[in-house]
């Protein structure tokens, strides 16, 4: 990295992170400076007249007024190339498997290390020739990148014009001279490395109408609340609620063609599980290591408050880059709740005025901006590709009316929503079905329609016996069950069935852990038929009891894990079965009323 600046710049005052400078002249906005004589990596965030605001990303410990302070010219930018998939950094791109190779198990103030191996050679394989016209975001060559991604080197966003020359297939490293494009200023030489500025959004030709879901292997999501490919949703609950452990499921199953997960403040030891079992799980489509297809951003509770604050531009700009190449790209930030907590600490330490519960003005901006950049678009090269957010949120002792929670609901259109009761009655993922919604299922249901014609009846009616049970338990609740006609007695009772038999999914079950679109309507449908032919029964004067003790109930039950993705002709034999018995009970109740 060039220095552009003079040693005449230098810190007057240190208040954590935030270092105030003098002889910033040269300085500009999001600058990236080296203060101090190890070089501490910082960004100017506020510039009056001679003196400048630097947040610093790495610990200020020791560092005093008079420590020198060098501009680089450039601002806060990371590595684009191949090498960053099954890698994992720290919120300012450093790579931390390469740190811990030179400095052991803690990261050393002013560590440098470059975020991708620039010696490694890349199998490269040229897709265009000298002579041809090419445009911003074309592609010219492809390397694999591991065994689920074929990486595309394209052209960057500000180049455009003619191909001069190009190298021919073969092995080279990351800054070797792979083409010569002649533009309108004049040549530019092209490499496998593109270097983007975090803050600015990676350009696009045009957003796109969501139209497909992200199957998430979940059924309260896919089924009921789904998210489209491109959509931002929001996973608010209290501690121990299973924010973290939904987030886990959703990034090993849902089907993305890259995941990028960051770890944004939370604690080292739910980072230390991600990065343990993710080596280990299989991707459901390919079998192959879920890590060949994932990147993981960590910057843990333990490290730099400033950097917590950037990891999420970090993570959402190399989920851009490969939703250039033409991919679906699944961004999972646990949880912006830390996040925000950052800014709100960064804030206080730039003495600014201080907004609700004391987070900055800029908040809803700031959400709005991380947000805003998930989406299906065209690319610059005109392939639909798109970026969809989860967010986990933490709001103190589960109040959904703080701050952080309630700008993001005005960001985002999915909102699952969890609940302690459901998480304390070990009922996961514990997404309550009353509090949640998803503003997708409409530009998803053309797509459901094709797989399943009756998705919209089955889940209208579903949630509408949900919202019917809850309204009965407040009757249950003040004169007990036994008052309730059978009618409505069935309807607590086929809400039982859907909460253990459908809606609550185990993740160390086998065939439970991931549950195809075909096998959640499959299960939701034999649910809603024995409700159906029960209604009937208890209609014709069948009491509630004998319908209970159907041999049929305790298999719909189990079905779940009984039945793997595959099976689905057994679950067919088993909506048949409940058809046949439910027939028989009608037969025998007759015979004995006659």
């Amino acid at each position: 990295m060039t220095v552009a600046g003079t040693m005449e710049s230098m810190a007057t005052r240190v208040s954590g992170p935030i270092v105030t400078a003098s002889g910033m002249h040269s300085a500009q906005m999001y600058e990236v400076v080296q203060v101090g004589s190890l070089g501490l990596v910082g960004e100017v965030v506020r510039l009056v007249g001679d003196y400048a605001t630097i947040q610093v990303y790495e610990d200020t410990t020791m560092l005093k007024p008079g420590a020198p302070v060098r501009c680089t010219g450039v601002p806060l930018s990371v590595w684009l190339g191949p090498g960053l998939v099954g890698n994992i950094y720290d919120g300012i791109q450093r790579p931390l498997p390469g740190i811990q190779a030179s400095s052991g198990a803690w990261i050393r103030r002013g560590e440098k290390v470059d975020p991708l191996d620039t010696e490694k050679q890349w199998a490269f394989e040229p897709l265009a020739g000298p002579g041809e016209a090419v445009t911003a975001g074309q592609t010219i060559g492809q390397v694999v990148e591991t065994p689920l991604v074929n990486h595309l080197v394209m052209i960057p966003p500000d180049v455009s014009g003619t191909i001069r020359s190009i190298v021919d297939k073969g092995d080279y490293r990351l800054f070797d001279h792979l083409a010569v494009v002649e533009t309108a200023t004049g040549p530019r030489d092209i490499t496998m490395v593109q270097q983007w500025p975090v803050r600015v959004p990676r350009p696009i030709r045009e957003r796109l109408r969501i139209t497909e879901p992200l199957i998430t292997g979940q059924r309260i999501i896919d089924t009921f609340f789904p998210i489209g490919k491109g959509g931002a949703a929001a996973i608010p609950g209290g501690f121990g609620t299973g924010k973290t452990i939904t987030q886990h499921q959703l990034a090993k199953w849902s089907d993305a063609d890259i995941i990028v997960f960051i770890g944004c403040g939370e604690r080292g030891n739910e980072m230390t599980e991600v990065l343990r079992e993710f080596p280990e799980l299989k991707d459901p489509r390919s079998g192959r290591p879920l890590m060949e297809r994932t990147i993981l951003i960590a910057n843990t509770s333990n490290m730099p408050v400033a950097a917590r604050e950037v990891s999420i531009y970090t993570g959402i700009t190399l989920a851009e880059y490969y939703r250039d190449m033409g991919l679906s790209v699944a961004v999972f930030a646990d949880s912006t709740s830390r996040w925000a907590e950052a800014l709100r600490e960064l804030a206080a330490r730039l003495e600014e005025m201080p907004a609700e519960e004391g987070f900055p003005a800029s908040l809803p901006t700031r959400l709005a901006q991380f947000y805003e950049r998930g989406g299906t678009v065209t690319t610059l090269a005109g392939k639909q590709a798109s970026v969809s957010i989860v967010g986990a949120v933490s709001p103190p002792g589960g109040d959904f009316s703080e701050p952080v929670t309630q700008h993001t609901r005005r960001f985002v259109r999915c909102f699952w929503a969890l609940d302690t009761e459901l998480a304390n009655a070990r009922h996961y993922p514990s997404i309550h079905w009353l509090h949640s919604y998803s503003e997708y299922t409409e530009d998803v249901g053309p797509w459901w329609k094709k797989e399943a014609p009756d998705w919209v009846e089955l889940r209208t009616e579903a949630l509408t016996l949900l919202q019917r049970e809850e309204r009965l338990q407040q009757i249950v609740k003040l004169v007990g069950p036994d008052v309730l006609p059978d009618g409505q007695r069935l309807v607590l009772f086929i809400a039982e069935i859907m909460k253990d038999g459908f809606l609550a999914q185990s993740a160390f079950d086998e065939n439970d852990m991931y549950c195809t679109p075909e096998r959640q309507v499959t299960l939701l449908r034999i649910i809603l038929t024995l409700y159906h032919r029960g209604r009937d029964l208890i209609e014709g004067g069948v009491p509630l009891m004998r319908i209970r003790s159907l041999g049929c109930v305790p298999q719909i039950l189990r079905a779940k894990s009984a039945f793997g993705n595959t099976e689905l002709e057994k679950l067919t034999e088993l909506t048949q079965r409940v058809i046949e018995e439910t027939e028989a009970l009608a037969k025998e109740f007759t015979r004995e009323a006659t």
